[in-house]
């Protein structure tokens, strides 16, 4: 008869403890390489990393149908973005890293202990016995590498179909600041990385809410609108100083990359506020995940 009692909370450092079978190594139970296949074979992974991909077809493609409007007063992100393929990359980023990399990044750790327990496999990852702790990190781990590679996997491609559509020219900032191709590119992706760090807030929420529910949906759109949420009251400046504790106060400060000399205080402040937010969050995580019952 099959012992679920590593399903029940309570219990787990009691069967640690005692004599474990002879081939049994909870070290090495759950590797990262197969929770990696796993995931890389859902659907939900392949249609994610598509439409990332895919977006900044999707944007030259508008950008050509559209007509060219009368010249305003002064410039902005949309007027520069076919100046040239590191402008129409950033462009991109902007236009994705508010919304399309939140939902991103809630997917992926929002989605990854949530749905198995909507499948009912949770308990029987837990029944083999695999660590709740290790479970959780293996798990973590994977979905930041998923996150990751969408996040920078973005401004690459838009780097590649901007550059084929509007050559390699210099990288021009609204403020009329510019900078070679290469440079351009290499600070865009620096604040891919920024981006990042940056929603790990996010993904330490998804994971949170992941763990205390069975609908992936819900626990994705949990931190969706958590994000949300931030955003429109980063936006009342009669909130003055308190908006300085939201946890996207300084989502944007990796555009001071495009500057010639670059201001490294704003997304300082970022990744500590992104990272505080996380500690917290994912603490909060494995602390819930570490006392629920597992029995659906």
């Amino acid at each position: 008869m099959t012992d679920n009692r590593s399903t029940v909370t309570g219990t787990v450092g009691a069967l640690a403890a005692g004599p474990p079978p002879s081939q049994y190594r909870p070290g090495r139970t759950l590797p990262l390489r197969v929770e990696l296949v796993r995931q890389l074979k859902r659907r939900r992974t392949q249609v994610t990393f598509g439409l990332v991909a895919l977006l900044p077809v999707i944007l030259w493609i508008a950008f050509a149908l559209a007509p060219d409007g009368p010249p305003t007063g002064s410039l902005n992100l949309v007027d520069l973005a076919k100046a040239g393929g590191a402008n129409f990359a950033v462009f991109a980023q902007f236009a994705s890293a508010s919304f399309l990399l939140v939902v991103v990044v809630a997917l992926f750790f929002g989605d990854t202990v949530a749905a198995e327990a909507s499948w009912s496999s949770l308990r029987y990852l837990l029944a083999a016995p695999i660590p709740r702790a290790r479970l959780l990190r293996q798990k973590a781990v994977v979905a930041a590498g998923l996150s990751l590679a969408a996040i920078l996997a973005l401004p690459l491609v838009a780097l590649l179909v901007g550059g084929l559509a509007y050559g390699t020219g210099n990288l021009v900032s609204p403020t009329g600041e510019s900078l070679p191709f290469w440079t351009g590119a290499g600070r865009l992706l620096i604040g891919a990385l920024y981006v990042a760090v940056q929603l790990s807030w996010v993904a330490a929420l998804a994971l949170l809410l992941s763990v205390s529910t069975d609908a992936p949906l819900g626990a994705v759109g949990g931190a969706v609108m958590a994000s949300i949420v931030s955003q429109i009251l980063n936006q009342i400046t009669a909130l003055e100083d308190l908006r300085d504790v939201l946890p996207t106060r300084y989502a944007t400060a990796w555009s001071d990359l495009l500057a010639t000399d670059v201001d490294w205080g704003g997304m300082t402040r970022g990744v500590f506020s992104s990272l505080t937010w996380a500690l917290v969050l994912g603490a909060a995580a494995v602390y819930r995940f570490g006392r629920k019952d597992v029995t659906s």
